[in-house]
């Protein structure tokens, strides 16, 4: 099945995604503040408690995590433990 760029640009256009966004950008920008150095590209701020489930950018429920290890819990991994980098 083809992937649908239309749609998928709507669904991320929408208020509550654009929000969520925001969020995670300033997450980012916060630890990079913290740490006093720009993160590299590789690496993400992960949010132990998704902000879909209610998370916040507290210091207490972020962490840094490579790329690879917090995008892997989505395609099938067992679990969700991941070690901070």
């Amino acid at each position: 099945m083809a992937r649908d760029y239309k749609k998928e640009a709507k669904y991320q256009a929408q208020p509550e995604q654009v929000a969520n966004r925001v969020k995670r950008n300033q997450a980012r920008a916060a630890m990079e503040k913290k740490l006093g150095r720009k993160l590299p590209s590789n690496v993400d701020v992960d949010h132990k408690r998704p902000l879909s489930a209610g998370g916040s950018n507290s210091d207490s429920n972020t962490r840094v995590v490579s790329e690879s290890r917090n995008s892997a819990w989505r395609k099938g991994s067992k679990g969700y433990k991941v070690k901070s980098v």
